[in-house]
């Protein structure tokens, strides 16, 4: 099994900074991709930004310019860099990661169990 464990969320101030950063550990034997997704109240799951293991990004048009995701591949590590931060940012965070456990298999995603961001105005 893989399990994704992430860290960082707290309750912040608009325009400031938060690091959430997420590390997986189990049985895998190639990851294709990890990322965050974010829930609000009331929302649906959206997806915030995600990286592939050749380091090509992709990031919602919310937080373009304000978010940066980095991944440290010796560590299986995924961060996101929060600035800027805003009260319509306040969610459930989750991390996610596509990969294989075993190289005949398929491509599985894997949850994080999800960190909190508030962001007071």
């Amino acid at each position: 099994q893989v399990q994704l464990v992430e860290s960082g969320g707290g309750l912040v101030q608009a325009g400031g900074s938060l690091r959430l950063s997420c590390a997986a550990s189990g049985s895998i034997v190639s990851i294709n991709s990890m990322g965050w997704y974010r829930q609000a109240p009331g929302k649906q799951r959206e997806l915030v930004a995600g990286i592939t293991s050749d380091g090509t990004t992709n990031y919602a048009d919310s937080v373009k310019d304000r978010f940066t995701i980095s991944r440290d591949n010796s560590k299986n590590t995924v961060y996101l860099q929060m600035n800027s931060l805003k009260p319509q940012d306040t969610a459930l965070y989750y991390c996610y990661l596509d990969g294989i456990q075993r190289w005949w298999g398929q491509v599985q995603r894997w949850w994080g169990q999800g960190t909190q961001v508030t962001v007071s105005s």
